[in-house]
Protein backbone atom coordinates (compact mmCIF):
# COMPACT_ATOMS: atom_id res chain seq x y z
CA UNK A 1 0.00 0.00 0.00
CA UNK A 2 1.30 4.00 -0.51
CA UNK A 3 2.15 6.12 1.76
CA UNK A 4 -0.50 9.05 2.63
CA UNK A 5 1.28 11.65 0.34
CA UNK A 6 -0.14 9.58 -2.34
CA UNK A 7 -3.71 11.06 -1.87
CA UNK A 8 -2.92 13.76 -4.51
CA UNK A 9 -4.88 14.95 -7.54
CA UNK A 10 -2.33 13.77 -10.06
CA UNK A 11 -2.04 15.54 -13.57
CA UNK A 12 -4.87 13.73 -16.04
CA UNK A 13 -2.44 13.08 -19.34
CA UNK A 14 -3.69 12.18 -22.43
CA UNK A 15 -5.97 8.61 -22.54
CA UNK A 16 -3.35 7.29 -24.85
CA UNK A 17 -0.64 7.75 -21.62
CA UNK A 18 0.09 4.01 -21.11
CA UNK A 19 -0.37 2.51 -24.31
CA UNK A 20 2.55 1.58 -26.62
CA UNK A 21 4.82 3.09 -28.92
CA UNK A 22 8.54 4.07 -29.33
CA UNK A 23 9.51 7.66 -28.52
CA UNK A 24 13.71 8.62 -29.28
CA UNK A 25 16.54 6.97 -28.54
CA UNK A 26 16.80 8.29 -24.85
CA UNK A 27 18.30 5.18 -23.13
CA UNK A 28 20.70 6.80 -20.81
CA UNK A 29 17.62 9.77 -19.90
CA UNK A 30 15.52 6.44 -18.96
CA UNK A 31 18.13 4.53 -17.11
CA UNK A 32 18.83 7.56 -15.10
CA UNK A 33 15.10 8.35 -14.48
CA UNK A 34 14.06 4.65 -14.07
CA UNK A 35 16.75 4.05 -10.95
CA UNK A 36 15.81 7.17 -9.52
CA UNK A 37 11.97 6.09 -9.82
CA UNK A 38 13.13 2.56 -8.12
CA UNK A 39 15.26 4.41 -4.90
CA UNK A 40 12.16 6.90 -4.44
CA UNK A 41 9.70 3.87 -4.08
CA UNK A 42 12.32 2.03 -1.37
CA UNK A 43 12.62 5.50 0.32
CA UNK A 44 8.74 5.39 0.61
CA UNK A 45 8.62 8.72 -1.56
CA UNK A 46 5.47 7.67 -3.71
CA UNK A 47 4.46 10.94 -5.05
CA UNK A 48 8.56 11.14 -6.57
CA UNK A 49 8.32 7.75 -7.31
CA UNK A 50 4.64 7.75 -9.14
CA UNK A 51 5.88 11.18 -11.32
CA UNK A 52 9.69 9.56 -12.01
CA UNK A 53 7.74 5.93 -13.27
CA UNK A 54 5.39 8.36 -15.31
CA UNK A 55 8.13 10.49 -16.66
CA UNK A 56 9.70 7.08 -17.57
CA UNK A 57 6.85 5.80 -19.95
CA UNK A 58 6.68 9.20 -21.39
CA UNK A 59 10.27 8.15 -22.76
CA UNK A 60 10.12 4.85 -23.23
CA UNK A 61 6.54 3.38 -23.62
CA UNK A 62 7.94 0.15 -24.19
CA UNK A 63 9.65 -0.33 -21.17
CA UNK A 64 7.59 -2.95 -19.24
CA UNK A 65 9.37 -2.92 -15.77
CA UNK A 66 8.19 1.08 -16.04
CA UNK A 67 4.68 0.53 -17.10
CA UNK A 68 4.10 -2.53 -14.02
CA UNK A 69 4.96 -0.15 -11.60
CA UNK A 70 3.44 2.84 -12.57
CA UNK A 71 0.38 0.12 -12.35
CA UNK A 72 0.83 -0.54 -9.08
CA UNK A 73 0.20 3.08 -7.68
CA UNK A 74 -2.76 3.80 -10.80
CA UNK A 75 -4.10 0.70 -8.86
CA UNK A 76 -3.76 2.36 -5.24
CA UNK A 77 -5.17 5.90 -6.17
CA UNK A 78 -8.23 3.55 -7.64
CA UNK A 79 -8.05 4.64 -11.23
CA UNK A 80 -8.83 0.72 -12.06
CA UNK A 81 -8.80 1.90 -16.21
CA UNK A 82 -4.88 3.60 -16.02
CA UNK A 83 -4.19 0.20 -14.28
CA UNK A 84 -5.20 -2.41 -16.05
CA UNK A 85 -3.93 -0.85 -19.66
CA UNK A 86 0.13 -0.58 -18.05
CA UNK A 87 -0.69 -3.93 -16.58
CA UNK A 88 -1.62 -5.14 -20.15
CA UNK A 89 1.34 -3.60 -21.54
CA UNK A 90 3.56 -4.68 -19.28
CA UNK A 91 2.26 -8.59 -19.94
CA UNK A 92 2.35 -7.95 -23.86
CA UNK A 93 5.89 -6.21 -23.79
CA UNK A 94 7.12 -9.24 -21.53
CA UNK A 95 5.28 -12.08 -22.64
CA UNK A 96 7.60 -14.44 -20.74
CA UNK A 97 7.59 -12.66 -17.64
CA UNK A 98 5.33 -14.77 -15.65
CA UNK A 99 4.94 -12.42 -12.75
CA UNK A 100 3.47 -9.54 -15.42
CA UNK A 101 1.48 -11.94 -16.86
CA UNK A 102 0.02 -13.39 -13.55
CA UNK A 103 -0.75 -10.02 -12.02
CA UNK A 104 -2.71 -9.37 -15.11
CA UNK A 105 -4.78 -12.33 -14.59
CA UNK A 106 -5.77 -11.43 -11.57
CA UNK A 107 -6.60 -8.12 -12.10
CA UNK A 108 -9.19 -9.65 -14.56
CA UNK A 109 -10.75 -11.98 -11.59
CA UNK A 110 -10.87 -9.22 -9.45
CA UNK A 111 -12.78 -6.97 -12.42
CA UNK A 112 -14.95 -9.44 -12.95
CA UNK A 113 -13.16 -10.45 -16.68
CA UNK A 114 -13.26 -13.85 -16.31
CA UNK A 115 -13.18 -14.46 -20.06
CA UNK A 116 -10.17 -12.38 -20.47
CA UNK A 117 -8.66 -14.23 -17.31
CA UNK A 118 -9.12 -17.48 -18.84
CA UNK A 119 -7.40 -16.59 -21.83
CA UNK A 120 -4.44 -15.15 -19.91
CA UNK A 121 -4.15 -18.51 -17.24
CA UNK A 122 -4.35 -21.02 -20.07
CA UNK A 123 -1.07 -18.97 -21.43
CA UNK A 124 0.44 -19.23 -18.31
CA UNK A 125 -0.22 -23.21 -18.05
CA UNK A 126 1.07 -23.23 -21.67
CA UNK A 127 3.86 -21.58 -20.79
CA UNK A 128 4.57 -24.09 -18.03
CA UNK A 129 2.46 -27.47 -17.46
CA UNK A 130 3.12 -27.84 -14.01
CA UNK A 131 1.53 -25.48 -12.32
CA UNK A 132 -1.33 -27.15 -10.44
CA UNK A 133 -2.53 -23.98 -9.18
CA UNK A 134 -3.46 -22.47 -12.68
CA UNK A 135 -5.02 -25.48 -13.60
CA UNK A 136 -6.90 -24.71 -10.07
CA UNK A 137 -8.24 -20.81 -10.96
CA UNK A 138 -9.00 -22.48 -14.67
CA UNK A 139 -11.50 -25.10 -13.30
CA UNK A 140 -12.90 -22.36 -10.77
CA UNK A 141 -13.17 -20.03 -13.68
CA UNK A 142 -14.95 -22.04 -16.48
CA UNK A 143 -17.36 -22.65 -13.88
CA UNK A 144 -17.95 -19.48 -12.74
CA UNK A 145 -18.51 -18.66 -16.46
CA UNK A 146 -20.79 -21.64 -17.03
CA UNK A 147 -18.54 -23.76 -19.09
CA UNK A 148 -18.74 -27.26 -17.76
CA UNK A 149 -17.31 -28.71 -20.57
CA UNK A 150 -14.18 -26.80 -20.31
CA UNK A 151 -14.23 -27.15 -16.69
CA UNK A 152 -14.51 -30.93 -16.92
CA UNK A 153 -11.53 -30.86 -19.48
CA UNK A 154 -9.43 -28.81 -16.50
CA UNK A 155 -10.44 -31.58 -14.40
CA UNK A 156 -9.10 -34.28 -16.96
CA UNK A 157 -5.52 -32.11 -16.95
CA UNK A 158 -5.39 -31.68 -13.30
CA UNK A 159 -5.44 -35.82 -13.22
CA UNK A 160 -2.48 -36.10 -15.33
CA UNK A 161 -0.82 -34.02 -12.65
CA UNK A 162 -2.27 -35.56 -9.47
CA UNK A 163 -3.03 -39.04 -10.97
CA UNK A 164 -7.00 -39.63 -10.41
CA UNK A 165 -8.28 -39.19 -6.64
CA UNK A 166 -11.68 -38.57 -4.60
CA UNK A 167 -11.49 -34.76 -4.46
CA UNK A 168 -11.02 -34.36 -8.75
CA UNK A 169 -13.38 -37.40 -9.10
CA UNK A 170 -15.93 -36.07 -6.88
CA UNK A 171 -15.80 -32.64 -8.92
CA UNK A 172 -16.49 -34.19 -11.98
CA UNK A 173 -19.04 -36.40 -10.89
CA UNK A 174 -21.25 -33.23 -9.83
CA UNK A 175 -20.61 -31.54 -12.91
CA UNK A 176 -21.37 -34.63 -14.86
CA UNK A 177 -24.59 -34.93 -12.48
CA UNK A 178 -25.96 -32.02 -13.31
CA UNK A 179 -25.15 -32.49 -17.56
CA UNK A 180 -27.64 -35.60 -16.84
CA UNK A 181 -24.69 -37.48 -17.80
CA UNK A 182 -25.27 -40.46 -14.96
CA UNK A 183 -23.95 -43.06 -16.69
CA UNK A 184 -20.43 -41.60 -17.50
CA UNK A 185 -20.31 -40.08 -13.59
CA UNK A 186 -20.78 -43.63 -12.52
CA UNK A 187 -18.45 -45.22 -14.57
CA UNK A 188 -16.21 -42.37 -13.10
CA UNK A 189 -16.44 -43.54 -10.09
CA UNK A 190 -16.19 -47.02 -10.63
CA UNK A 191 -12.61 -46.67 -12.67
CA UNK A 192 -11.83 -44.56 -9.60
CA UNK A 193 -12.17 -47.98 -7.05
CA UNK A 194 -10.91 -50.68 -9.80
CA UNK A 195 -7.84 -48.65 -10.16
CA UNK A 196 -7.39 -48.51 -5.96
CA UNK A 197 -8.90 -51.93 -5.16
CA UNK A 198 -6.61 -51.88 -2.11
CA UNK A 199 -8.84 -48.51 -1.06
CA UNK A 200 -12.44 -48.88 0.52
CA UNK A 201 -12.99 -45.71 0.50
CA UNK A 202 -13.04 -45.64 -3.33
CA UNK A 203 -15.23 -48.59 -3.59
CA UNK A 204 -17.49 -47.12 -0.90
CA UNK A 205 -17.90 -44.08 -3.02
CA UNK A 206 -18.94 -45.93 -6.23
CA UNK A 207 -21.53 -47.61 -3.91
CA UNK A 208 -22.78 -43.63 -2.93
CA UNK A 209 -22.81 -42.95 -6.60
CA UNK A 210 -24.87 -45.69 -7.49
CA UNK A 211 -26.92 -45.22 -4.62
CA UNK A 212 -27.21 -41.46 -5.64
CA UNK A 213 -28.42 -42.07 -8.84
CA UNK A 214 -31.60 -44.68 -8.16
CA UNK A 215 -29.07 -47.72 -8.68
CA UNK A 216 -30.13 -49.23 -5.52
CA UNK A 217 -29.56 -52.99 -5.76
CA UNK A 218 -25.96 -52.09 -7.32
CA UNK A 219 -25.25 -49.96 -4.30
CA UNK A 220 -26.52 -52.52 -1.76
CA UNK A 221 -24.09 -54.81 -3.38
CA UNK A 222 -21.00 -52.77 -2.96
CA UNK A 223 -21.73 -52.18 0.47
CA UNK A 224 -21.87 -55.62 1.06
CA UNK A 225 -19.45 -56.70 -0.45
CA UNK A 226 -17.52 -53.89 1.73
CA UNK A 227 -19.04 -55.12 4.67
CA UNK A 228 -18.06 -58.75 4.12
CA UNK A 229 -14.37 -57.57 3.77
CA UNK A 230 -14.12 -55.38 6.38
CA UNK A 231 -17.38 -55.75 8.98
CA UNK A 232 -16.26 -52.48 11.44
CA UNK A 233 -16.26 -50.08 7.85
CA UNK A 234 -17.63 -47.13 9.19
CA UNK A 235 -18.21 -45.13 6.00
CA UNK A 236 -19.87 -48.54 4.54
CA UNK A 237 -22.42 -48.56 7.71
CA UNK A 238 -23.28 -44.89 7.39
CA UNK A 239 -23.66 -45.58 3.55
CA UNK A 240 -25.87 -48.69 4.13
CA UNK A 241 -28.13 -46.83 7.41
CA UNK A 242 -28.93 -44.37 3.88
CA UNK A 243 -30.01 -47.65 2.04
CA UNK A 244 -32.31 -48.80 4.65
CA UNK A 245 -33.66 -44.69 5.46
CA UNK A 246 -34.29 -44.29 1.78
CA UNK A 247 -36.57 -47.60 1.76
CA UNK A 248 -37.99 -47.47 4.59
CA UNK A 249 -36.55 -50.44 6.63
CA UNK A 250 -36.38 -48.25 10.26
CA UNK A 251 -35.74 -51.65 12.33
CA UNK A 252 -32.36 -52.05 10.08
CA UNK A 253 -31.70 -48.46 9.96
CA UNK A 254 -32.11 -48.20 13.91
CA UNK A 255 -29.77 -51.74 13.85
CA UNK A 256 -27.29 -50.04 11.75
CA UNK A 257 -27.15 -47.03 13.88
CA UNK A 258 -26.20 -48.17 17.00
CA UNK A 259 -23.39 -50.33 15.08
CA UNK A 260 -21.82 -46.86 13.57
CA UNK A 261 -22.12 -45.62 16.85
CA UNK A 262 -20.67 -47.74 19.07
CA UNK A 263 -18.24 -48.83 16.48
CA UNK A 264 -14.68 -48.08 17.76
CA UNK A 265 -13.69 -47.10 14.34
CA UNK A 266 -16.02 -44.59 13.65
CA UNK A 267 -14.24 -40.94 14.32
CA UNK A 268 -15.82 -38.36 16.94
CA UNK A 269 -16.87 -36.37 14.07
CA UNK A 270 -19.00 -39.02 12.33
CA UNK A 271 -20.24 -40.21 15.90
CA UNK A 272 -21.25 -36.38 16.41
CA UNK A 273 -22.61 -35.91 12.48
CA UNK A 274 -24.13 -39.22 13.42
CA UNK A 275 -25.98 -38.11 16.73
CA UNK A 276 -27.27 -34.50 14.90
CA UNK A 277 -28.92 -36.80 12.14
CA UNK A 278 -30.69 -38.40 14.65
CA UNK A 279 -32.22 -35.52 16.27
CA UNK A 280 -33.02 -33.74 12.66
CA UNK A 281 -35.01 -36.95 11.53
CA UNK A 282 -36.95 -36.73 15.15
CA UNK A 283 -38.74 -34.04 13.23
CA UNK A 284 -39.47 -36.08 10.39
CA UNK A 285 -41.24 -38.84 12.49
CA UNK A 286 -38.60 -41.21 11.61
CA UNK A 287 -37.18 -41.18 15.29
CA UNK A 288 -38.58 -40.15 18.43
CA UNK A 289 -36.65 -39.00 21.72
CA UNK A 290 -36.54 -42.36 23.41
CA UNK A 291 -34.39 -43.75 20.62
CA UNK A 292 -32.32 -40.27 20.68
CA UNK A 293 -31.87 -40.59 24.73
CA UNK A 294 -31.09 -44.75 24.51
CA UNK A 295 -28.67 -43.84 21.65
CA UNK A 296 -26.71 -41.39 23.90
CA UNK A 297 -26.55 -44.04 26.79
CA UNK A 298 -25.63 -46.60 25.24
CA UNK A 299 -22.71 -44.07 24.02
CA UNK A 300 -21.75 -43.16 26.91
CA UNK A 301 -21.96 -46.40 28.95
CA UNK A 302 -19.30 -47.77 26.29
CA UNK A 303 -15.82 -47.49 25.51
CA UNK A 304 -16.88 -44.71 22.51
CA UNK A 305 -18.07 -42.02 25.21
CA UNK A 306 -16.51 -38.68 25.07
CA UNK A 307 -16.92 -35.11 26.68
CA UNK A 308 -18.35 -34.09 23.21
CA UNK A 309 -20.88 -36.67 22.87
CA UNK A 310 -21.82 -36.21 26.84
CA UNK A 311 -22.23 -32.20 26.20
CA UNK A 312 -24.02 -32.94 23.07
CA UNK A 313 -26.28 -35.04 24.95
CA UNK A 314 -26.61 -31.89 27.66
CA UNK A 315 -27.61 -29.83 24.45
CA UNK A 316 -30.21 -32.24 23.39
CA UNK A 317 -32.16 -32.54 27.05
CA UNK A 318 -32.16 -28.87 27.50
CA UNK A 319 -33.80 -28.19 24.15
CA UNK A 320 -36.58 -30.71 25.08
CA UNK A 321 -36.79 -28.94 28.38
CA UNK A 322 -35.70 -32.28 30.39
CA UNK A 323 -35.49 -31.52 34.35
CA UNK A 324 -32.12 -29.85 35.52
CA UNK A 325 -31.00 -32.80 37.53
CA UNK A 326 -30.70 -34.75 34.74
CA UNK A 327 -29.24 -32.19 32.57
CA UNK A 328 -26.67 -31.57 35.67
CA UNK A 329 -26.13 -35.65 36.02
CA UNK A 330 -25.06 -36.13 32.12
CA UNK A 331 -22.14 -32.68 32.94
CA UNK A 332 -21.17 -33.78 36.10
CA UNK A 333 -20.37 -37.40 33.75
CA UNK A 334 -18.18 -35.17 31.02
CA UNK A 335 -16.43 -33.67 34.06
CA UNK A 336 -15.63 -37.41 35.15
CA UNK A 337 -14.13 -37.99 31.73
CA UNK A 338 -12.67 -34.98 31.20
CA UNK A 339 -12.04 -32.49 34.61
CA UNK A 340 -10.77 -29.71 32.17
CA UNK A 341 -13.91 -29.67 30.39
CA UNK A 342 -14.55 -25.69 30.84
CA UNK A 343 -18.16 -25.83 28.66
CA UNK A 344 -19.29 -28.39 31.07
CA UNK A 345 -18.00 -26.58 34.10
CA UNK A 346 -19.70 -23.44 32.99
CA UNK A 347 -23.05 -24.72 32.65
CA UNK A 348 -23.49 -26.16 35.91
CA UNK A 349 -21.82 -23.36 37.30
CA UNK A 350 -24.68 -21.27 35.19
CA UNK A 351 -27.67 -23.89 37.03
CA UNK A 352 -26.07 -23.27 40.43
CA UNK A 353 -26.07 -19.46 39.83
CA UNK A 354 -29.74 -19.55 38.84
CA UNK A 355 -30.32 -21.70 41.92
CA UNK A 356 -29.12 -19.30 44.24
CA UNK A 357 -26.15 -21.93 45.03
CA UNK A 358 -23.18 -19.96 46.28
CA UNK A 359 -21.98 -23.07 47.55
CA UNK A 360 -21.97 -24.89 44.79
CA UNK A 361 -20.73 -22.30 42.41
CA UNK A 362 -17.69 -21.51 44.52
CA UNK A 363 -17.03 -25.26 44.28
CA UNK A 364 -17.18 -25.10 40.90
CA UNK A 365 -15.24 -22.57 39.88
CA UNK A 366 -12.61 -22.98 42.43
CA UNK A 367 -11.77 -27.01 41.24
CA UNK A 368 -12.37 -25.56 37.67
CA UNK A 369 -9.95 -22.56 37.58
CA UNK A 370 -7.14 -25.23 38.60
CA UNK A 371 -7.71 -26.93 35.43
CA UNK A 372 -8.30 -24.09 33.24
CA UNK A 373 -6.13 -21.06 35.06
CA UNK A 374 -6.38 -18.99 31.63
CA UNK A 375 -9.96 -18.53 31.62
CA UNK A 376 -11.39 -15.84 33.36
CA UNK A 377 -14.78 -16.66 34.07
CA UNK A 378 -14.24 -19.21 36.40
CA UNK A 379 -12.06 -16.28 38.67
CA UNK A 380 -15.71 -14.11 38.06
CA UNK A 381 -18.13 -16.50 39.26
CA UNK A 382 -15.84 -17.54 42.06
CA UNK A 383 -15.15 -13.51 42.96
CA UNK A 384 -19.30 -13.03 42.86
CA UNK A 385 -19.98 -16.01 44.71
CA UNK A 386 -17.55 -14.66 47.34
CA UNK A 387 -19.05 -11.35 47.54
CA UNK A 388 -22.44 -13.06 47.55
CA UNK A 389 -21.66 -14.89 50.78
CA UNK A 390 -20.03 -11.52 52.13
CA UNK A 391 -16.24 -12.58 52.09
CA UNK A 392 -15.36 -9.59 50.25
CA UNK A 393 -11.71 -10.15 50.57
CA UNK A 394 -12.03 -13.15 48.92
CA UNK A 395 -13.94 -11.71 46.40
CA UNK A 396 -11.35 -9.57 45.60
CA UNK A 397 -8.89 -11.63 45.62
CA UNK A 398 -10.40 -14.20 43.32
CA UNK A 399 -10.98 -10.35 41.05
CA UNK A 400 -7.50 -10.05 41.17
CA UNK A 401 -6.53 -13.66 39.90
CA UNK A 402 -8.58 -13.15 37.10
CA UNK A 403 -7.69 -9.67 36.31
CA UNK A 404 -4.02 -11.24 35.76
CA UNK A 405 -4.90 -13.50 33.11
CA UNK A 406 -6.72 -10.80 30.65
CA UNK A 407 -4.91 -10.63 27.52
CA UNK A 408 -5.68 -8.51 24.25
CA UNK A 409 -8.30 -10.99 23.34
CA UNK A 410 -10.09 -11.11 26.39
CA UNK A 411 -13.76 -10.54 25.96
CA UNK A 412 -14.39 -7.16 26.94
CA UNK A 413 -17.70 -7.50 28.99
CA UNK A 414 -16.52 -9.69 31.19
CA UNK A 415 -13.06 -7.77 31.95
CA UNK A 416 -15.24 -4.90 31.92
CA UNK A 417 -17.30 -6.62 34.83
CA UNK A 418 -14.27 -7.50 36.61
CA UNK A 419 -12.90 -4.30 37.34
CA UNK A 420 -16.42 -2.89 37.76
CA UNK A 421 -17.29 -5.05 41.00
CA UNK A 422 -13.41 -4.78 42.06
CA UNK A 423 -14.14 -1.09 42.33
CA UNK A 424 -17.29 -1.23 44.24
CA UNK A 425 -15.06 -3.90 46.46
CA UNK A 426 -12.32 -0.98 47.01
CA UNK A 427 -14.36 1.41 47.75
CA UNK A 428 -16.47 -0.32 50.38
CA UNK A 429 -12.78 -0.99 51.81
CA UNK A 430 -11.99 2.24 51.87
CA UNK A 431 -9.32 2.45 49.13
CA UNK A 432 -10.99 5.03 47.31
CA UNK A 433 -8.24 6.07 44.57
CA UNK A 434 -7.70 2.24 44.17
CA UNK A 435 -11.71 2.43 43.10
CA UNK A 436 -11.56 5.20 41.03
CA UNK A 437 -8.46 3.77 39.20
CA UNK A 438 -10.56 -0.02 38.73
CA UNK A 439 -13.36 1.88 37.73
CA UNK A 440 -11.42 3.74 34.90
CA UNK A 441 -10.01 0.35 33.61
CA UNK A 442 -13.79 -1.07 33.62
CA UNK A 443 -14.43 2.12 31.04
CA UNK A 444 -11.23 1.54 29.07
CA UNK A 445 -12.62 -1.56 28.06
CA UNK A 446 -16.46 -1.52 27.98
CA UNK A 447 -17.17 2.89 27.92
CA UNK A 448 -21.05 1.86 28.27
CA UNK A 449 -21.03 -0.55 31.52
CA UNK A 450 -23.72 1.36 33.09
CA UNK A 451 -23.71 0.00 36.53
CA UNK A 452 -19.77 1.01 36.72
CA UNK A 453 -20.88 4.53 35.23
CA UNK A 454 -23.51 4.90 37.74
CA UNK A 455 -21.30 3.95 40.77
CA UNK A 456 -18.30 5.80 39.77
CA UNK A 457 -20.48 9.09 40.01
CA UNK A 458 -22.47 8.35 42.92
CA UNK A 459 -18.89 7.87 44.82
CA UNK A 460 -17.80 11.06 42.52
CA UNK A 461 -20.56 13.07 44.72
CA UNK A 462 -20.40 11.20 47.78
CA UNK A 463 -15.97 12.49 48.20
CA UNK A 464 -16.56 15.56 46.31
CA UNK A 465 -14.70 14.60 43.65
CA UNK A 466 -14.66 15.59 39.95
CA UNK A 467 -18.38 16.66 40.19
CA UNK A 468 -18.20 17.86 36.29
CA UNK A 469 -16.80 14.17 35.32
CA UNK A 470 -19.62 12.72 37.59
CA UNK A 471 -22.34 14.65 35.39
CA UNK A 472 -20.99 13.55 32.02
CA UNK A 473 -21.02 9.52 33.18
CA UNK A 474 -24.20 9.62 34.74
CA UNK A 475 -26.27 11.94 32.37
CA UNK A 476 -25.18 8.61 29.81
CA UNK A 477 -27.07 6.28 31.93
CA UNK A 478 -30.14 8.08 32.79
CA UNK A 479 -29.93 9.10 28.67
CA UNK A 480 -29.68 4.88 27.98
CA UNK A 481 -32.66 4.19 30.81
CA UNK A 482 -34.59 6.94 30.90
CA UNK A 483 -36.98 5.22 33.73
CA UNK A 484 -34.22 3.74 35.82
CA UNK A 485 -34.82 5.06 39.22
CA UNK A 486 -31.07 4.53 40.28
CA UNK A 487 -29.92 5.72 37.62
CA UNK A 488 -32.39 8.88 38.22
CA UNK A 489 -31.45 9.19 42.00
CA UNK A 490 -27.46 9.69 41.01
CA UNK A 491 -27.66 11.99 38.46
CA UNK A 492 -29.88 13.89 40.81
CA UNK A 493 -27.12 14.07 43.43
CA UNK A 494 -24.84 14.75 41.40
CA UNK A 495 -26.88 17.90 40.32
CA UNK A 496 -27.36 18.47 43.75
CA UNK A 497 -23.38 18.76 44.14
CA UNK A 498 -23.16 21.05 41.55
CA UNK A 499 -25.61 23.60 42.63
CA UNK A 500 -28.13 23.33 40.15
CA UNK A 501 -30.87 22.35 42.76
CA UNK A 502 -34.01 23.05 40.28
CA UNK A 503 -32.71 20.33 37.53
CA UNK A 504 -31.92 18.01 40.29
CA UNK A 505 -35.77 18.50 41.45
CA UNK A 506 -36.86 17.62 38.48
CA UNK A 507 -34.60 13.74 38.05
CA UNK A 508 -35.53 13.49 41.67
CA UNK A 509 -39.20 13.26 41.55
CA UNK A 510 -38.47 11.18 37.87
CA UNK A 511 -37.16 8.87 40.34
CA UNK A 512 -39.41 8.11 42.73
CA UNK A 513 -42.23 8.07 39.84
CA UNK A 514 -40.19 5.27 38.53
CA UNK A 515 -39.05 3.67 42.01
CA UNK A 516 -41.91 0.96 41.70
CA UNK A 517 -40.83 -0.86 45.23
CA UNK A 518 -40.43 2.93 46.93
CA UNK A 519 -38.43 1.25 49.76
CA UNK A 520 -35.34 3.19 49.75
CA UNK A 521 -34.79 5.37 52.54
CA UNK A 522 -31.79 7.13 50.45
CA UNK A 523 -34.06 8.54 47.81
CA UNK A 524 -36.71 9.99 49.85
CA UNK A 525 -33.84 11.37 51.90
CA UNK A 526 -31.98 12.70 48.23
CA UNK A 527 -35.71 14.39 47.89
CA UNK A 528 -35.88 15.96 50.74
CA UNK A 529 -32.39 17.63 50.55
CA UNK A 530 -33.03 18.86 46.81
CA UNK A 531 -36.22 20.87 47.91
CA UNK A 532 -34.90 22.57 50.88
CA UNK A 533 -32.22 23.62 48.66
CA UNK A 534 -34.42 24.92 45.94
CA UNK A 535 -36.71 26.12 47.97
CA UNK A 536 -39.66 23.60 48.75
CA UNK A 537 -39.31 23.21 52.75
CA UNK A 538 -43.02 21.54 52.90
CA UNK A 539 -41.77 19.13 50.21
CA UNK A 540 -38.59 18.59 51.74
CA UNK A 541 -40.30 17.69 55.48
CA UNK A 542 -42.25 15.57 53.29
CA UNK A 543 -39.46 13.30 51.85
CA UNK A 544 -38.11 13.58 54.96
CA UNK A 545 -40.77 11.87 57.20
CA UNK A 546 -40.76 9.69 54.31
CA UNK A 547 -36.98 8.62 54.75
CA UNK A 548 -37.69 8.53 58.78
CA UNK A 549 -40.30 5.69 58.36
CA UNK A 550 -38.14 3.50 56.16
CA UNK A 551 -35.17 4.14 58.20
CA UNK A 552 -36.38 5.32 62.00
CA UNK A 553 -33.22 5.19 63.52
CA UNK A 554 -31.24 7.65 61.55
CA UNK A 555 -30.10 10.64 63.88
CA UNK A 556 -29.35 12.90 61.25
CA UNK A 557 -32.83 12.63 59.67
CA UNK A 558 -34.83 13.59 63.02
CA UNK A 559 -32.05 16.71 63.35
CA UNK A 560 -33.16 17.63 59.59
CA UNK A 561 -37.10 17.78 60.60
CA UNK A 562 -36.75 19.34 63.68
CA UNK A 563 -34.45 22.10 62.56
CA UNK A 564 -36.46 22.62 58.76
CA UNK A 565 -32.57 22.65 57.58
CA UNK A 566 -30.11 20.40 55.46
CA UNK A 567 -27.25 18.85 57.60
CA UNK A 568 -24.56 16.60 55.73
CA UNK A 569 -24.54 12.92 56.76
Amino acid sequence: MLAGDMSYAYVQKTDNECVMGMGPDTTAIYDRLFLDAVLARQKGNDTEAFELFRSCTEINPKAAEAQFYLAQYYLNLNDKVKAMACFRNAATLEPDNSTFTETLAKMYVSSAHYKDAIDVYEKLFAADDSRIDVLDMLFRLYQIENNLDMALQTLERMEVLEDKNEQLTLAKIEILTSQGKKEIAISETKQLAERYPGDLNYKGLYGDILLQNDEDEAALKVFNEILTEEPNNNRAQLSLRSYFMKHQALEKADSMTMRILLNKNTSAEDREYMLRQLISEEGNGNVDSIKILASFNAIQQSECRSPETGLLQAAYMSMKNMAKDSVARVLEDVLAIAPDNASASLQLIGQAWEADDMDRVLKLATSSSQYNPEEMAFYYFEGMALFRKDDNDGALNAFRKGVSVITDKSNPDIVSDFYSVMGDLYYQKGMQHEAYAAYDSCLQWKPDNMGCLNNYAYYLSETGGDLEKAEAMSYKTVKAEPKNATYLDTYAWVLFGLGRYTEAKVYIEQALQNDTESSSHVLFEHAGDICIHAGYTDKALEYWKEALKLNPGDKTLHKKIKHKKYFRQ
